[in-house]
């Protein structure tokens, strides 16, 4: 089934997302956390997938098939594209196809370490979404930023980029991690106004550790309201109880975003299934 068909039968639509396990991992390590997702059935899981992926090592598209012919849960491969050619990304999307999978989420993708340029082909998402879509009969997702993206600064530029993703193709959109459920609804907001009228999925990470807090601070600019700020002081000197609270906030995250009709959450799960199952738990009403 097509992702795209979820978001016109379901509200809100429930996803997942998962990552490979490293390259020196087998990737049956992840057996236990989908075994343990199998009995709450989220509408959709999307599978990461690293900046100049590739044909010979796409775990990704491993696991992304096993999550559907061994789970039934259907898949969101994504696929970045500024380091690839739109040579290999027809390969890959046939790939993908072939694999049974039906649903790709496009991003432009960071460069990989030891580059600093990238292909002639790609240059932004909504390059790749055009092509997808032009080529293939693939459900398309996009990113979406609440507090814009790293690269930008105006937020009425967000915007125009939502709107041209959604003119290139893309059928859905899925939010990038946020702390701060009022920038959500600012950016639902916004995209109305500018026309965009595709679905929106909110993305909520539990916060499991100071590091990581700290890191997505970095790497994708998401600001923190001052009542988690206290919260990782209060215990950033007990990993249990960080988590534990980290949790408990996400899960107010949800509630509220709930109670405002959201088209969907998409929580980043981290291949953690106490994570997933605490968030459906809350998702499905049990």
């Amino acid at each position: 089934m097509k992702i795209k068909d979820y978001y016109q039968q379901t509200k809100p639509v429930v996803s997942f997302e998962f990552f490979p396990p490293k390259k020196e991992a087998a990737i049956e390590t992840i057996y236990q956390t989908l075994e343990e997702l199998k009995g709450i059935k989220p509408d959709f899981i999307s599978v990461t997938y690293g900046a100049a992926g590739s044909r010979a090592d796409n775990k990704t598209l491993e696991l992304a098939s096993m999550i559907k012919k061994e789970y039934g849960i259907e898949p969101l491969h994504h696929l970045s594209c500024i380091a690839n050619t739109n040579e290999e990304i027809q390969q890959l999307l046939a790939d993908i196809k072939a694999g049974g999978v039906e649903n790709v989420l496009a991003l432009r993708g960071d460069l990989p370490a030891d580059s600093d340029t990238c292909s002639s082909d790609f240059h932004y998402a909504k390059d790749l979404i055009a092509s997808i879509k032009e080529n293939t009969d693939f459900s398309v997702g996009a990113a979406c930023y609440p507090e814009g993206h790293i690269d930008q600064l105006a937020g009425v530029e967000n915007i125009e980029h939502l709107k041209a993703k959604e003119d290139a193709g893309a059928d859905f959109f899925i939010s990038q991690l946020f702390f701060d459920n009022d920038v959500f609804y600012r950016l639902m907001e916004d995209a109305r106004k500018g026309k965009v009228t595709a679905p929106i999925s909110a993305g909520v990470m539990p916060i499991l550790s100071r590091g990581q807090v700290e890191k997505m601070i970095f790497m994708c600019g998401t600001s923190l309201p001052s009542e988690l700020i206290k919260i990782i002081h209060k215990y950033e000197h007990s990993i249990e109880d960080l988590r534990k609270a980290g949790l408990e906030y996400s899960l107010k995250q949800i509630e509220d975003l709930l109670d405002h009709g959201v088209d969907g959450v998409h929580v980043y799960a981290m291949n953690r299934p106490i994570v997933a199952k605490e968030a459906m738990a809350l998702l499905r009403g049990q």
